[in-house]
């Protein structure tokens, strides 16, 4: 580990210089790249160099053991005694920041929710869920765009597309894909019996034109009249688009603007992130990463999540958490439940890079 740091600090002298070349700004393509890597490596190496002078700080501090003075000898413990606690510390934070990044991390995410089994109940959920993520996103003062929803008749969601932009939007919600089972009383109930249904979410990452190329010649566009709830016309003029990939025969529309222009512009960041999904699914297959085991068949026992309304508990059955505090979370405070799913993940991929190393 410390042979890769004292390269990377190496590395990183490297970048300082040319960042203080004055030549490097007539670049800006350059200039921002070489930025970028200087950026991203500094926690690191503040690290490294906070490690370096904790190491230093031991080794004076055994010298100073050898000193005939009590007082000295003593003072000199305390030190010593107090910066051999903290390297332990510092070379597990280290250990975490070497770990392969996630290169989605940075980027915006398409949100898709959809109403599985539970029927009316389940369109219910899926907009109170979609409700919660709006209220998480605006804690962090993400941009949400919705793309394209569709309403049932008592009011919920049976399905709704969102982007969402901002700072770092897939490293907090990349978690979220599964399916979100709800235990509850219905409105519609009369016996007062409560009723299991599901959800699914599927947190795609963005991808840019050059993560994914698409062909016109691979394209089926169709125009139709925007439609609200219960076919009502939102609009006279053929501005929805929908878009079909025909290789994959993926389909995506969007009817939230009024422009057919922006529209397209819309079903093609979706598009993309939906192929650039699949482009990843077979990279990661061995990692479980494809989008449809990710989110599953929407059946009730396919959970990631239970959100049990009568004992106002939240249960991630990946990692065992149960939070009593449901009213909470439904209010877009996730960040409790984001910091334990980061937390197992950084753990197991630790426990991983052991194995490896061993």
């Amino acid at each position: 580990m410390f042979d890769r740091l004292e390269q990377l600090e190496e590395r990183f002298k490297e970048l300082e210089k040319e960042l203080a070349d004055p030549s490097l700004v007539t670049d800006q393509q350059r200039f921002q790249k070489t930025a970028k890597q200087h950026r991203d490596m500094e926690p690191v190496i503040d690290r490294f160099r906070d490690y370096k002078r904790v190491r230093d700080g031991i080794a004076e501090a055994k010298l100073m053991l050898t000193e005939d003075d009590a007082d000295m000898k003593a003072m000199a413990q305390e030190e010593l005694t107090g910066l051999q606690a903290r390297l332990p510390e510092i070379e597990e934070e280290l250990k975490i920041m070497l770990l392969p990044k996630d290169p989605n991390d940075e980027k915006n995410v398409v949100l898709e929710i959809r109403a599985a089994t539970g029927g009316d109940e389940a369109s219910l959920f899926a907009s109170e869920v979609f409700r919660m993520y709006l209220r998480y996103a605006e804690l962090h003062r993400w941009k949400v765009q919705v793309l394209s929803e569709t309403e049932s008749t008592v009011g919920g969601l049976k399905d709704v597309t969102a982007l969402i932009e901002g700072d770092r939007v897939y490293s907090s919600l990349k978690y979220e894909s599964g399916v979100h089972r709800v235990q509850r009383v219905p409105a519609t109930e009369t016996q007062g019996r409560v009723h299991t249904s599901a959800i699914t979410v599927a947190v795609l990452p963005e991808a840019e034109e050059v993560d994914v190329k698409v062909e016109q010649k691979d394209l089926r566009i169709d125009t139709f009249c925007s439609s609200g709830p219960g076919g009502q016309s939102v609009n006279t003029t053929y501005s929805a688009i929908r878009i079909t990939h025909l290789p994959t025969n993926t389909v995506v529309s969007c009817q939230d603007e009024k422009s057919q222009i922006k529209n397209r512009e819309k079903a093609m960041r979706v598009l993309r992130a939906r192929l650039y999904e699949v482009e990843m699914e077979k990279q990661h297959q061995a990692q479980a990463s494809a989008r449809k085991s990710q989110v599953g068949s929407g059946d009730r026992s396919e959970k990631i999540r239970t959100y049990n309304f009568p004992q106002n508990r939240l249960t991630d059955h990946r990692i065992g958490l149960t939070l009593h505090q449901l009213e909470y979370v439904m209010e877009g405070k996730l960040q409790p439940i984001v910091d334990a799913l980061i937390a197992h993940d950084t753990s197991e991929r630790l426990k991983a890079e052991a194995e490896v190393a061993a």
